[in-house]
């Protein structure tokens, strides 16, 4: 346990460092957050647990009660990453995903914002043409209750089924926080589903435009098809604000958005609850094969603890400085390796890239 700043009414951190990369970039994100925090006064406690294949190891349960019961009682939670190959033979319920499965259950998170914004230094490392990435500045709203990650399955040596199962409820609470973010940005929402298809996705569609005619006016809905979004994400992806979708959907897409950015590294997320703490994470996984060598990208890490400031900590101000800091040190022409190719400078460590965003933070 660590505290940023203590008093009595600091605000309680959950770190969630996971599994693989998750420990060094962990380091240099709260780093940051210890830093700002200071800097504007903010009082937080930091409570590191275990979850994933690490929690495993130790207790045999990738989600113990202990990690449990603090994120339930904390203002906020930050996690990393879990999984790795180590663990792909252990049975399906104990491996480090479940762990993370579980917790979204638990709290009660339903809604996983990614947002992904281009930045013209970093063109280079996106496959795209420059003109395509120009202007990228868009939201995936992904529905993480639903869908075939928890419909009812079954699998035998012949054959194997996964439903697809939302209700009417499901679908409006998305759709809200789906409005309500797209009235803070350009109001212009993209509603995706396979209507032609899927009757879940029929539901999905009818309900999101009676949703958005009654309670966001303002905001102009498009209804899309998934394969059309898949394909508008590569050959104009500056026309989309703000995507919402159920979960596979969201898992699939908001993936192929952060190919726009550059580097899965960059790119956060959040995960919001109705009324209780919400997680925050980079979109990365835990990529074994570079752990513990000092060249994972901290960035979208770094960037998680931003939105953390802005949505959980009230404390804005604060948020945008750590963007502009990273915005900065990516300018500057420093990058870790993955990233390598947008400088001619050599790229830099783990630990160096976040040394780098705390000198620009003063």
């Amino acid at each position: 346990m660590s505290a940023a700043t203590s008093g009595s009414s600091a605000q309680r951190i959950v770190v969630l460092p996971g599994d693989g990369i998750g420990v060094e970039v962990t380091i240099e994100a709260t780093r940051v957050l210890k830093h700002i925090a200071a800097r504007h006064g903010l009082a937080l406690e930091l409570i590191q647990e275990s979850i994933g294949g690490a929690a495993y190891e130790a207790c045999g349960d990738p989600l113990p009660a202990a990690t449990l019961a603090a994120c339930e009682n904390a203002q906020a939670i930050f996690l990393v990453a879990v999984g790795g190959p180590q663990w792909a033979s252990i049975p399906v319920h104990q491996r480090p995903e479940q762990g993370l499965l579980r917790l979204r259950k638990a709290l009660r998170l339903y809604a996983n914002l990614r947002p992904v914004k281009t930045m013209p230094e970093l063109a280079a490392a996106s496959p795209l043409k420059n003109e395509r990435l120009a202007g990228v500045d868009l939201v995936v709203v992904r529905e993480l209750t639903g869908g075939l990650y928890f419909g009812k399955r079954e699998r035998s040596e012949s054959a194997a089924f996964d439903t697809c199962e939302y209700t009417a409820a499901e679908i409006e609470r998305i759709c809200r926080a789906a409005g309500r973010l797209a009235c803070q940005r350009r109001r212009k929402v993209a509603s995706v589903d396979k209507f032609n298809v899927l009757d879940t996705s029929r539901l999905w569609r009818d309900i999101a435009t009676r949703i958005f005619a009654k309670e966001f006016p303002e905001v102009e809905l498009e209804h899309v098809l998934v394969d059309t979004a898949a394909m508008r994400l590569v050959n104009r992806p500056a026309d989309f604000d703000v995507l919402v979708m159920d979960n596979m959907f969201g898992d699939i897409l908001s993936d192929e958005a952060s190919v726009l950015a550059g580097s899965m590294g960059l790119l956060p997320s959040v995960s919001l609850s109705d009324g209780g703490p919400s997680l925050f994470e980079p979109i990365h996984g835990s990529a074994p094969d570079i752990a513990g060598r000092n060249i994972a990208n901290p960035t979208g890490a770094i960037l998680s603890v931003a939105l953390m400031l802005r949505l959980s900590l009230d404390a804005p101000e604060a948020a945008s400085e750590v963007e502009q800091a990273v915005e900065s040190t990516l300018r500057d022409g420093i990058r870790t390796a993955d990233l390598a190719g947008t400088t001619s400078a050599a790229p830099v460590g783990t630990r160096a890239f976040g040394d780098a965003v705390i000198a620009r933070l003063g």
